[in-house]
């Protein structure tokens, strides 16, 4: 009897602890351009990013497996520095359930381009909120916390600033280190300025944008398409307002790289009537892309 209680307790925990972390993460290490027969380096480091992300508890929230953050790690290995330091490239992606739906919708796809860290195989990686212990376990966890932040705010009205704070916190943290992408003067579209831009209240209208394009606006398209259309309408204005007082900002350039194809998809549907006004918010924001919102939109069949 007291087994069967034992394994009961084990069982629970077991699934509990399961249940606590917010991510579910796929992660991918390439090193097809560094040349050397050995590549178990790559796969333990794989394995070890995999794990840091997937099994560490980020926020005081309890997640249930079907909540778990859906998302994307690819890390492109450019350069082999020497045998424990490495260069290269990292694609962050997530996305959301659409309300009612199969369908995921995108919150985020960019490549930072600044990645460099060191890694000695088999050697876990370590980490906390207050300390740089390695530049590569310090740009993960800043964007855990900013996918989770993405998914806060498309289901809260700006509800993933307490996330946003944590990878600020990250940034200034790093101010002090030798790696790049942590500084204000080194680019304009880096680690420094994506937190930035989430945090000043100046470009707040992104953040509600989230929240009305998702919540509002696709959570609402199979039982309302009207309502549901309108309301990321309105989302789409709000990012207009930022694009066009600020232009060629970071986290607006990121949305629609992430956004673009599902909002031609949307409104390539719509009434011919409701066309022109989006399409004109939507060059306003993009000028570059206007030939694809005339061709792809408005003159959708």
């Amino acid at each position: 009897m007291k087994k069967v209680f034992f394994a009961l307790i084990v069982i629970l925990v077991t699934t509990l602890h399961t249940h606590a972390q917010e991510l579910l993460c796929t992660v991918s290490v390439n090193s097809s351009q560094i040349s050397g027969s050995d590549k178990s380096i790559y796969e333990d480091l794989q394995t070890a990013i995999k794990e840091f992300l997937n099994t560490r508890k980020w926020t005081n929230y309890t997640y249930s497996t079907e909540e778990k953050i859906d998302c994307n790690i690819f890390i492109n290995i450019t350069e082999r520095v020497s045998d424990q330091e490495f260069k290269g490239t990292i694609q962050v992606q997530s996305r959301r359930p659409v309300f009612g739906t199969s369908y995921f919708s995108p919150l985020i796809n960019l490549i930072d381009k600044d990645l460099s860290f060191k890694y000695i195989q088999k050697q876990a990686l370590e980490y906390d909120d207050n300390n740089i212990y390695s530049n590569l376990t310090a740009v993960l966890a800043y964007y855990a916390y900013i996918i989770i932040g993405m998914d806060f705010d498309s289901f809260s009205l700006k509800g993933g600033s307490q996330f946003y704070t944590k990878a600020q916190n990250l940034v200034n943290l790093s101010q002090n280190g030798g790696e790049k992408g942590w500084k204000s003067f080194e680019s304009k579209k880096n680690r420094y300025w994506l937190v930035e831009n989430l945090l000043n209240d100046s470009y707040g209208g992104i953040r509600e944008c989230m929240y009305y394009y998702h919540l509002k606006g696709f959570d609402v398209l199979k039982d309302d398409l009207m309502q549901g259309r309108a309301a990321i309408t309105t989302g789409i204005e709000k990012l207009q307002y930022v694009a066009k007082q600020t232009p060629s900002l970071y986290l607006v350039t990121i949305f629609m790289d992430t956004k673009r194809d599902e909002i031609i998809n949307v409104f390539s549907q719509a009434p011919i009537s409701d066309r022109p006004r989006v399409v004109n918010m939507l060059k306003d924001i993009e000028p570059a892309h206007s030939n694809d919102f005339n061709t792809k939109i408005l003159n959708a069949k």
